[in-house]
């Protein structure tokens, strides 16, 4: 059983620091997209239903200087109260209470009189520079609020704030803990890392070369097969002699490209990467189309899709592997006419996982193409944080992770 699973909370408030960054609509301040919350609710309830209180600190967006209304946590009050099971009722008369500040007075006096199954959501984090700066002084003052600090914001683990890294110092060993999502997140992706069953298959894309390259060198040492599509293609096919006519390339990366297929023949790793290409004579949903062998585009076309060869042997690799991560599209899925390589290997990686593959997608456009096509829940796991997901396989030390294992 884990930690947190373990851990009976009656009579306790409990901290937790949530990843409520979720997108708001610029005119009404309505939530777009209520993913993340969804994601914490777990946890909220397992402490609720033992007897204890909770108290929700998160930040949204990137407020500059102090406090600014659209990103103000109070706009999320409404929807956590909904997902939560309670009625919408004012605050403090059977629904989550928020605190204007989230070191001040009101938070100090709301947070002390919790009682067993109250929520307290205070305001954002990052109305303060001290968070993004990890400041002792305000890690601490914020820790004086709960009796237990609970970490469940993956996606915010690759930061060293006050709020994920530094405050766990504050709690001894046996009062800080991950919650039940950031339990999920580390455990599938240590799977992933440190204990995949052979063979395991990366497929990673997206636009630059540049974005992935130490992912995709750390993954050299651990995957059997790469799969290589996206943009990021593209300098991989110049590198190795071939036309690519108007496709996305970096041609300071073009040395890059060459080296990691170098290392890759000598480590045994195969590097896939697309045969062919669904091209277009402009980056625009109403170009003309057309297909292409990916060293043959024509000059002033470019490669927005992977093609139908591509599409078959990617599938072929995918279904005969026993783990799979994958990070990054295989090309501009969010215009129709280029979705079917991205729509394709999703469709491949669900069917893997059924036959038994672990899977884990992860990077914001993976994850946005998996719940556009309908497969979030045909695969082992989404992961909810992209750049701390990506460090994660860079073999980086997440700040997050590493304050509560301390």
């Amino acid at each position: 059983m884990s930690k947190f699973s373990g851990y009976n909370f009656a009579n306790q408030r409990a901290l937790i620091r949530v990843d409520f960054n979720v997108p708001l609509d610029k005119q009404t301040l309505e939530i777009k997209d209520d993913t993340r919350m969804k994601a914490a609710i777990p946890t909220i309830k397992k402490i609720l239903n033992d007897g204890g209180s909770v108290i929700l600190m998160s930040h949204l967006g990137r407020p500059k200087e102090g406090p600014e209304d659209k990103y103000s946590l109070k706009h999320l009050v409404a929807r956590l109260n909904q997902l939560l099971g309670f009625s919408n009722a004012p605050s403090g008369d059977g629904g989550a209470q928020f605190a204007d500040d989230c070191i001040g007075e009101d938070a100090k006096q709301k947070a002390a009189a919790l009682k067993p199954g109250d929520v307290l959501l205070l305001e954002n984090l990052r109305f303060y520079k001290e968070e993004e700066k990890g400041d002792e002084a305000f890690a601490e003052k914020l820790s004086k609020l709960g009796d237990v600090y609970v970490n469940d914001a993956f996606g915010t683990a690759h930061r060293a704030h006050a709020s994920t890294a530094v405050i766990a110092k504050f709690f001894p060993k046996e009062k800080r803990m991950f919650g039940l999502l950031m339990e999920g997140e580390v455990a599938s992706a240590e799977k992933v890392l440190h204990n995949s069953e052979k063979p395991f298959v990366a497929i990673i894309g997206g636009a630059k070369v540049s974005d992935k390259i130490l992912i995709l060198e750390n993954l050299l040492e651990k995957a059997t097969g790469i799969i290589i599509g996206g943009g990021m293609a593209y300098t991989f096919f110049k590198a190795a002699g071939g036309k690519i006519g108007a496709s996305l390339c970096e041609g300071d990366r073009l040395d890059t490209a060459k080296e990691i297929m170098k290392k890759a023949a000598e480590k045994n790793v195969c590097i896939h990467l697309p045969g062919d290409s669904i091209i277009a004579d402009k980056f625009a949903s109403d170009a003309d189309i057309s297909s292409s062998l990916s060293t043959e585009i024509p000059d002033g076309w470019m490669g927005l899709d992977i093609g139908t060869m591509a599409c078959d042997m990617f599938t072929k690799v995918i279904l005969n592997a026993k783990t799979i991560l994958w990070n990054g599209p295989m090309g501009v899925f969010e215009m129709e006419c280029f979705q079917h390589g991205t729509k394709t290997i999703a469709e491949a990686v669900a069917e893997a996982t059924q036959n038994g593959a672990f899977s884990l997608v992860g990077g914001g456009d993976s994850v946005a193409a998996v719940n556009q096509f309908g497969f979030a829940d045909k695969v082992s796991y989404v992961s909810t944080g992209g750049g701390a997901m990506l460090e994660f396989f860079e073999g980086k030390t997440l700040p997050g992770i590493a304050a509560i294992n301390e």
